[in-house]
């Protein structure tokens, strides 16, 4: 379990002016864990077609790549079209896909999605008939979506779910009618309680301070109630909490501290002029920034990270395959892991092709990796030219895995220290996973190495 408070991390020398180390995600016996995958969707079907574009194709192929993770969007207004009244059919097909997620290994976070807080506004999420906006005008803008965040209406509809207390208590219920519903289920890692949360811009205010507050005076708030209303049907699943998307401009978030012993700060990772179709600018910095920025929290509160979403439009633009390389090797310096968006199979945001082939730069997502540690782990690297993964440990009790994907090679798995593994070659064409063992409080290495291809 996480400690309630941020431990600071020791130089060498022993001096305490390190800055606080984030916490790392845990299992049931302490092994320290690393979450690799992407987002699952289907934000075109409603009603009796929800979630029908997703398929057990999705978990198997998620699998086969060597992922074990996946954030699956679900939608309120799907779960209560009318007030108080739950379809027992869209919790039907949420347990088919978390069924399929289990049965090819990978570990689910179940996200309340919204986007332009919901119908009202032509989108999904909150239903319409929780939507209040006081009248005031709502403009659509097909060409920027985001933009529409930013009319009257939208903001008000926030600020009354936020403030109005029959729809905080309808908001609580709809999480117990969802947590009580999968609480056990061995698919479920966690609950995203809503999906890049905006609010309402107050007269004189720039959009910082104004996410600030936000942040520190409903969203705070509201993620307290919507724990406690999880808590009471679900005791063991993590939750996780997000800023508003102000945090991609490299803004730490003014969100206080959520009490719950089991909480994860699940921020997203996207820069406004690369979803406008900019290509990365390594010159610019804003990988740099968005690291700093978005660490601040987690170092203060003691809670480990998740990035819920991340990755461009556009994956095919010059700098794109250094875009992927110095992102990856950011998110994996500070965070427990994270979610591409997102895995579907055809053009735009989707990861692969229709045929299942990762679209351009989108392979650098698919590496070596820990999925699960047992011990405290005292380095961890990957290198992408050599496509060598290490990571050393205090070894404790339990098993620790090593993820690969597929390579026409296949993998060597190398050891130091008191250590054993039944694989010390991993196949070739598939993706597979090693099994260490260690003498608890002994110095382990792993190193993987990538093996020829044959020729």
């Amino acid at each position: 379990m996480l400690a309630t408070g941020a431990a600071h991390a020791q130089d060498p020398a022993g001096h305490r002016d390190s800055p606080p180390a984030i916490p790392r995600l845990t299992d049931d016996h302490g092994r320290v864990l690393t979450l690799r995958g992407w987002n699952v969707e289907d934000k075109t079907h409603r009603g009796e077609d929800a979630l029908s574009a997703i398929t057990e194709r999705h978990f198997r192929d998620l699998r086969a790549q060597g992922f074990n993770f996946a954030r699956l969007l679900v939608f309120w207004d799907d779960l209560e079209p009318e007030r108080g009244r739950y379809s027992e059919r869209y919790l039907r097909r949420i347990e088919r896909i978390l069924d399929w997620a289990h049965q090819h290994r990978v570990r689910v976070l179940i996200d309340a999605h919204q986007d332009v807080f919901g119908p009202a506004f032509g989108h999904r999420g909150i239903p319409e008939w929780a939507t209040r906006t006081d009248g005031l005008p709502f403009t659509p803008h097909p060409e920027d979506w985001f933009a529409e965040y930013f009319e009257p209406a939208v903001q008000r509809a926030f600020t009354h779910l936020y403030e109005d207390p029959d729809l905080r208590r309808a908001q609580a219920g709809m999480w117990r009618v969802m947590a009580g519903r999968f609480a056990g289920h061995p698919a479920v890692l966690g609950y995203d309680l809503i999906n890049e949360p905006m609010g309402e811009i107050a007269p004189g205010e720039d959009l910082p301070t104004a996410a600030r507050r936000i942040e520190r005076d409903q969203l705070t708030a509201m993620y307290n109630r919507l724990a406690d209303a999880v808590r009471s049907v679900d005791d063991d699943s993590w939750i996780f909490f997000e800023p508003t998307p102000i945090v991609g401009e490299g803004v730490p978030t003014g969100l206080g501290r959520v009490h719950d012993r089991k909480a994860v700060y699940a921020p997203h990772f996207y820069n406004t002029a690369m979803e406008a179709g900019a290509d990365y600018d390594p010159s610019a910095g804003w990988i740099e920034a968005y690291e700093s920025a978005v660490t601040v929290y987690p170092r203060r509160y003691g809670v480990p990270v998740v990035v819920g979403e991340w990755g461009p439009l556009n994956n095919s633009l010059p700098n794109m395959g250094r875009f992927y390389r110095d992102a990856l090797a950011s998110l994996n310096r500070y965070s427990s892991g994270w979610a591409g968006y997102v895995w579907c199979y055809g053009g735009g945001y989707c990861a692969v092709d229709r045929e299942g082939r990762f679209r351009t730069n989108k392979e650098q997502t698919a590496a070596p990796y820990a999925p699960a540690v047992a011990g405290r782990i005292t380095a961890e690297r990957y290198e992408p030219d050599s496509g060598v993964f290490t990571v050393e440990y205090r070894a404790g009790r339990h098993v620790t895995e090593i993820s690969v994907p597929p390579r026409p090679g296949g993998w060597r798995i190398e050891l130091t220290g008191p250590a054993r593994t039944s694989t010390p070659t991993l196949p070739a064409d598939r993706s597979a996973t090693a099994r260490v063992r260690a003498r608890p409080g002994a110095h382990i290495g792993i190193t993987v190495t990538p093996l020829p291809s044959p020729r």
